[in-house]
């Protein structure tokens, strides 16, 4: 997996820069406001969903330069939406990526305003792309509006479900709006921007859409099985929120299974994809096997 740290490593890297230049300085007023949304924004983190996106792209042959502003905008989608998820009115956290949740760090309001300023960005970054025609770019906006308001839905429906019996059905309905549609819209992006045929374009949201199923079935055995310290943020939420999860409804081991079942879809979905698609394998490894 040393190839995959080091594009994980050269993609982040690129990705902050880029997010630096579209974000306003700190010096910038209202400070407070500019002040929270780059300590979320640059609180660490391996960057997996930009980091999708230029992995698809560059398989589509996509020039980097071409994917950074969309790559950069869905991680400030991703930024508002783990603002919002941790006020106290959601889940109520005070630790994300190993530190102070924003509204600890600041107050509710500026949080709630941090997040609110993000989706703006996020938009107006890909809308003022001066490498993309204007075609990908309305198209790009289209996707990603529906993926952060499918996102949203799912918030609504995991907070609908705390302490109910759901079906496994729900369940997946929850986690594929809730987590699954912004990875989706990520390696979507990816392909239109490296202007995949349909064919491909289908391929690659077949593996993304279980790609993001899975990412959230690991998300739910982590919560159960790593430290708060591992994490970087709080251990055991979902079970004290009697949030409704993989675990809670087939237990650790038959959890696990569904996790490696889920994989082998994303993996099948690759056999369309006629180019060299190695690395999202590694990456659907890494979501697999992931500790944190």
């Amino acid at each position: 997996m040393k190839d995959l740290e080091e594009f994980f490593a050269d993609s982040s890297r690129i990705v902050d820069e880029k997010l630096n230049e579209l974000i306003a300085a700190v010096e910038t007023e209202p400070k407070r406001l500019y002040e929270a949304v780059r300590w979320s924004v640059f609180a660490g983190g391996k960057r997996f969903r930009p980091a999708l996106v230029l992995a698809v792209g560059e398989i589509f042959k996509a020039n980097r330069e071409k994917l950074l502003r969309a790559a950069s905008a869905i991680e400030m989608i991703h930024t508002y939406s783990l603002i919002h998820d941790d006020l106290p009115a959601m889940d109520d956290d005070e630790l994300r990526r190993g530190r102070a949740t924003c509204h600890v760090k600041f107050d509710e309001a500026t949080a709630i305003l941090a997040g609110d300023v993000l989706q703006s960005i996020a938009f107006r970054s890909i809308a003022a792309d001066g490498n993309l025609p204007d075609a990908i770019k309305v198209k790009l906006i289209s996707e990603l509006a529906a993926s952060a308001a499918a996102m949203v839905e799912g918030q609504q429906l995991d907070l609908d479900a705390e302490g109910k019996t759901v079906s496994i059905g729900d369940l997946e309905t929850i986690h594929r709006n809730k987590t699954g549609a912004m990875i989706c819209v990520s390696a979507r992006a990816g392909a239109i921007i490296g202007e995949a045929s349909e064919k491909e374009l289908n391929a690659v949201s077949d593996y993304a859409a279980s790609l993001g199923l899975l990412f959230q079935i690991t998300d739910d055995l982590l919560d159960v099985t790593q430290t708060t310290e591992v994490l970087g943020k709080t251990a055991g939420k979902d079970v004290s929120a009697e949030k409704a999860t993989y675990p809670a409804f087939y237990g650790l081991e038959e959890t696990r299974k569904f996790a490696e079942r889920v994989y082998a879809q994303a993996i099948d979905s690759l056999k369309e994809i006629e180019k060299d698609t190695r690395l999202l394998k590694e990456l659907a490894d890494f979501i697999l096997d992931r500790k944190k």
